[in-house]
């Protein structure tokens, strides 16, 4: 990533586009646009952004539906989303979070509070490229190249359990309650609720357990979760 984050745009109505481009030009942000899925693919292949602001509401495909299409391929697994939607519905707010989606933003919204919004998934989501490989008993995980492996088999796991497991590794053997849990994972301005994070949780044991790492997940009754390769 150069000193300016790349951010893509796609959103099919051209005020708010240009809104958007001149607000977070204006905080240092470079913004490309799309208005639609297709150019948006195509922008994609040429050059991987940091991250993808995405609208609900496009024409062919829905935001939605895009964001599980980009979480299903290798090459976009791992890029931040975060939605841009007028709906603030609680159940679609949980949906696009379980889709993948890092963050949402309810239209109508400020120009200062998306840039803030951006950055906090970008310093949640970016590899910091001084952390080397973790390693937990026979578990490993690089933050580079976003892969988690068991004795050199890669596991299955969407991005936000990747982000769980690699916070855990980080601070194993320490007890962490699902409200720390969501500002050190989700951040502080994530609309999740605490059983959000028992859903990852559990998601999290099935893909460490068809390697028989589920255990390093402990549960600690009244108090939260901690991560221990200990026995």
């Amino acid at each position: 990533m150069g000193n300016k984050p790349d951010i893509l745009l796609v959103e099919d109505e051209p005020a708010i586009r240009e809104m958007v481009q001149f607000s977070l030009g204006r905080a240092g942000l470079q913004v490309r646009e799309a208005e639609d899925v297709k150019t948006a693919q195509a922008l994609l292949a040429d050059n991987l952004p940091d991250l993808l602001l995405l609208d609900w509401m496009l024409p062919g495909m829905s935001g939605m539906d895009f964001a599980r299409r980009l979480k299903r391929e290798e090459y976009t697994r791992a890029l931040p989303i975060i939605m841009l939607t007028a709906r603030s519905d609680e159940n679609d707010r949980v949906g696009g979070l379980d889709a993948g989606v890092d963050d949402y933003v309810v239209k109508p919204f400020s120009p200062r509070e998306l840039a803030a919004r951006i950055r906090a998934v970008l310093r949640r989501t970016r590899p910091d490229e001084a952390e080397g490989p973790l390693k937990a008993g026979e578990l490993e995980l690089d933050p580079l190249t976003h892969r988690a492996t068991v004795r050199g088999n890669a596991l299955e796991m969407g991005p936000t359990e990747f982000r769980l497991l690699r916070f855990f590794m980080s601070h194993s053997d320490r007890v962490y309650s699902r409200g720390q849990l969501l500002d050190k994972v989700w951040g502080q301005n994530a609309f999740v609720e605490d059983r959000t994070v028992d859903v990852h949780i559990l998601r999290l044991r099935k893909a460490l357990g068809i390697y028989g790492c589920d255990r390093m997940v402990q549960t600690v009754r009244g108090a939260g979760y901690r991560f221990s390769a200990k026995d």
